[in-house]
């Protein structure tokens, strides 16, 4: 028995958007593929072991064996200058080694803020590592500071999210490390002001009133060794309490702000759906018809959505770019639609379809006819030309012609090869 064109018209377009159970198959393979290798673990999980690895090699550089010694025979307060100023020496290192074991779990959650402290972090340590500390047995420490370094500016495109908790972090570890600075300047400093710091509880005192900037007075630096140092205390204060401040409050008000607004998208896990980048009435009767037979659908529009569209799985961005058809899960899709107004624009999505994966579906809605022959130059699976079919009825109808659906099927739905 011989197909009718209808029948054979519909089976090309389930074999080119993939809904057979071959491509169905193939596709899963290649989405389980995904998921197993690098969408899950790389490259914040191997950067968050070798950063942080790089910064507890730092502390242990910095702290080393005798001061550990110190820090258990008794009690903090009580212990002598010559065992602060060893550990002064090795301040630097020890300060990159905290904001490195701290940034590291900012990375393992792709936080952009940490990937850039990270990276100048390293950067500074490296410096540190070749000017003051180099010689024979550090050089292992550098060439492995040095990779860890490049391996960071070579995945800085995977870390482009804004975290609360790492900004947390950082505060956090500015606050702490700007404590122990005053504290162990005033009390190193002690015999220059007056009357003179002789224990850490005192120095802790002097540190909290000049970086709070309250300065009651009743402890005044007398050299100029200890007034540049109360005035590097008050300068790095006022800074790093802001920054941190700024740091913690505008991811939060940013949230606020786009939950107010409706604008924040929804995270979910995109997969096996129709992506439909346009919002046409073609868009939204596609929208209905797929919906109504339980087909998922995440629409890409150029702006927020109105408040008719605020329960559809909306993604706000340029269709044609790459990173926003990544963050509608158009990778795992089985299709993608372009079915807006403008034939260029539809043009340009199904290239960025193509370039973001050979094997991803595409189809594509021509307005106008004679721009059927330059879509037809991006090679779409599909092209859907529903202007051509109203031309055609009307003009079979005008000249008394029987209407041949075979024909019309034939010029609205094209199947290309």
């Amino acid at each position: 028995m011989t197909d009718s064109p209808q029948a054979h018209v519909s089976r090309a377009l389930s074999r080119r958007l993939g809904v057979g159970f071959r491509q169905r198959l193939r596709r899963l393979g290649r989405a389980t593929r995904r998921r197993l290798h690098t969408p899950l673990w790389f490259p914040h999980v191997p950067l968050f072991l070798a950063v942080g690895c790089l910064g507890l090699l730092q502390l242990r550089h910095a702290l080393g064996i005798g001061f550990t010694a110190h820090i258990t025979a008794g009690d903090i307060f009580s212990m002598s200058k010559s065992a602060l100023i060893a550990v002064v020496h090795g301040a630097p290192s020890a300060t990159a080694g905290v904001f490195l074991v701290v940034m590291a779990f900012g990375l393992l959650m792709r936080s952009r803020l940490a990937w850039v402290i990270a990276v100048l972090v390293t950067a500074i340590s490296a410096v540190l590592i070749w000017l003051v500390w180099l010689g024979p047995p550090d050089n292992d420490l550098l060439v492995y500071n040095l990779g860890v370094l490049v391996a960071l500016i070579a995945c800085g495109s995977a870390f482009n999210r804004s975290s609360l908790t790492t900004a947390s972090l950082f505060a956090i570890a500015s606050i702490v490390l700007l404590i122990a600075y005053a504290v162990l300047g005033a009390y190193l400093l002690g015999p220059d002001f007056a009357p003179p710091i002789t224990d850490l509880l005192t120095a802790l005192y002097f540190a909290m009133v000049t970086m709070s900037t309250v300065g009651y007075g009743d402890i005044v630096p007398k050299t100029t060794e200890a007034r540049m140092f109360a005035i590097s205390v008050m300068v790095l204060g006022i800074t790093i309490f802001a920054t941190s401040v700024s740091a913690l409050l505008m991811p939060m008000i940013n949230r606020r702000m786009e939950n107010l607004l409706g604008t924040r998208e929804r995270k979910m896990v995109r997969s096996g759906h129709y992506v439909i980048a346009g919002s046409s009435s073609l868009a939204r009767n596609t929208y209905k018809a797929l919906t109504a037979r339980d087909h998922p659908v995440t629409f890409i529009l150029p702006e927020p959505p109105r408040a008719g569209m605020v329960e559809q799985d909306v993604v706000v961005g340029d269709a044609s770019d790459l990173d926003v058809l990544r963050r509608a899960g158009a990778q795992d899709a089985k299709a993608v639609l372009a079915l807006s107004d403008d034939d260029s624009e539809n043009a340009f999505v199904v290239m960025a379809a193509k370039e973001l994966s050979d094997s991803l579906k595409t189809v594509a809605v021509v307005s106008d006819g004679r721009n059927m022959a330059r879509v037809k130059r991006v090679h779409p699976d599909v092209i859907i030309a529903p202007q051509v079919l109203g031309g055609e009825l009307l003009a079979m109808a005008l000249s008394g012609e029987p209407v041949d659906g075979d024909y019309l099927m034939q010029q609205v739905l094209q199947v290309t090869g």
